[in-house]
């Protein structure tokens, strides 16, 4: 499915594929996600940071397509759901600061910072009960 090559030393390479059911459970886990509270999003996004109306909404999508490109064509990582929530934020702030309502923002980046080690927390204690539960 997906082969990435991971250069170890200089000189030995190792290569390693991404079993096809782990890249179809991903999908389906986060379609189910996006179906599950997409909406709930797009209206957070849309009214609860910045009422936006169109001419906002052209801007916020511009500007975080030109950083979603810049960054694919650099190589960088990037989260598009903070670059679109950040240039939401810009385009209201631009306008007027005080129509941004700040404390959905600080409640959104309160949830960005928590949900990186909380995931982590979950995927070893998942690791290490197929571990013990398989005995490998």
């Amino acid at each position: 499915m997906v082969l990435c090559i991971l250069s170890l030393k200089k000189g030995v390479k190792v290569s390693f594929t991404v079993p096809g059911w782990v890249v179809y459970s991903s999908s389906f886990f986060l379609a189910l996600g996006v179906l599950r509270v997409g909406w709930r999003i797009m209206r957070t996004v849309g009214t609860k940071i910045y009422r936006i109306r169109p001419i906002h909404g052209f801007g916020a999508q511009t500007g975080a397509s030109i950083i979603i490109l810049l960054s694919s064509l650099t190589g960088f990582p990037v989260s598009t759901t903070q670059i679109v929530n950040s240039s939401v934020m810009g385009a209201g702030a631009s306008e007027k600061p005080k129509a941004v309502r700040w404390n959905v923002t600080r409640s959104i980046l309160l949830t960005w910072i928590i949900t990186i080690p909380l995931s982590a927390l979950i995927a070893a204690g998942i690791y290490l009960l197929i571990r013990v539960l398989l005995i490998i």
